[in-house]
């Protein structure tokens, strides 16, 4: 496996080709990857097309690990698209398109619905943790932290228009709001963390692509925006991460806020679904068993990509799930 500090040719680090991934919302590795230098003795057998869809901010944790399985299996043909969760789902994976469905929420009854409609049996593995990020222009010097009252004030349907409306010494200039589209896990969390039955603003630039949004927050003074913490992780110097206050004081989200539990209500686990049909081709399973075990790799979930890796009792759990559909699928 290539180590977190290794460059491409061009010399541009993993790290920085993800964001730009993530601008892109897809991730073809087929005919741009080398050959495995050090992969198992059999590393040139697995062969095959690999589709996934679903979340966003799943997909930069997704595009790395494919990246180094590709890299040790060049014969393999992965295609990995940014659609959200529930535009995954719904689109693709509950229709027998995709063999794996990314999430940063559970599936919903509606979606179960939809693959059993269709045959399509599936396995829920957890992928990392996530501190769902509120970000702020740097500019933005007025605002270090919001309550969820506050935050709840400025995303819900019948919104505060200007931020003196959200606390007085707030300047008197209109809010301009960059979030999740409505086919994203990330949006159905943030109903469910912040705003329940107030509902979620329409008055808002709605995107799938996380990085439009940090573009978007980065380019207005007045801008506020929210989406996984690997898109801040990513652009740090670009953008401001508010504290969230849930009754305890502003906590900052971080690695560490979001292990421990502090980071609350935004903390979140997220998941990737694989298709039980799909692990029966031996190229897919090899797949999954590698994700899983990529789980705990702390250089590359935390240190490329921005999440709380899993912890190894967790791995554990997720690969007997794992290995139990496999065995369903291949008998």
């Amino acid at each position: 496996m290539a180590s977190s500090h290794d460059t491409d040719a061009t010399g541009i680090t993993r790290r920085k080709s993800l964001a730009a991934l993530a601008g892109a919302g897809a991730l073809g590795l087929a005919g741009c990857t080398q050959g495995g230098d050090g992969g198992d003795g059999g590393s040139d057998e697995l062969s095959g097309p690999i589709n996934i869809a679903g979340s966003s901010t799943v997909f930069p944790l997704m595009s790395a690990i494919m990246e180094d399985f590709a890299e040790m299996h060049p014969d393999v043909d992965p295609d990995i698209s940014s659609t959200g969760s529930g535009g995954g789902f719904s689109n693709f994976f509950c229709t027998g398109d995709t063999d794996f469905n990314n999430a940063s929420r559970p599936i919903q009854p509606e979606e179960e619905e939809l693959c059993a409609e269709n045959g399509v049996e599936y396995v829920e593995l957890i992928a990392a943790t996530d501190a769902l990020t509120v970000v702020v222009n740097p500019e933005a010097d007025f605002v270090d932290s919001l309550t969820t009252d506050e935050l709840k004030q400025i995303w819900q349907a019948d919104p505060a228009q200007t931020w003196d409306e959200v606390r007085d010494e707030f300047p008197n200039e209109e809010i301009e709001r960059f979030g999740a589209a409505d086919t994203s896990g990330t949006y159905d969390y943030f109903i469910e963390a912040i705003l329940g039955e107030a509902g979620h603003t329409s008055e808002y630039q709605a995107t799938e692509q996380d990085n439009t949004i940090a573009q978007g927050v980065a380019g207005s003074e007045y801008a506020i925006g929210y989406f996984g913490f690997a898109y801040y992780f990513q652009n740090p110097d670009q953008l401001k991460a508010l504290g969230i206050d849930d009754g305890d004081g502003p906590v900052e989200p971080s690695l560490e806020t979001a292990s421990s539990g502090e980071y609350t209500p935004l903390s979140r686990p997220l998941f990737t679904y694989p298709s039980i049909e799909s692990l029966g081709e031996e190229h897919i399973a090899e797949f999954a068993r590698y994700f899983v075990e990529q789980t705990t790799n702390e250089d590359l979930v935390a240190g490329d990509v921005g999440y709380v890796p899993a912890t190894e009792e967790t791995q554990e759990e997720q690969m007997s799930i794992l290995e139990d559909a496999i065995e369903q699928a291949q008998g």
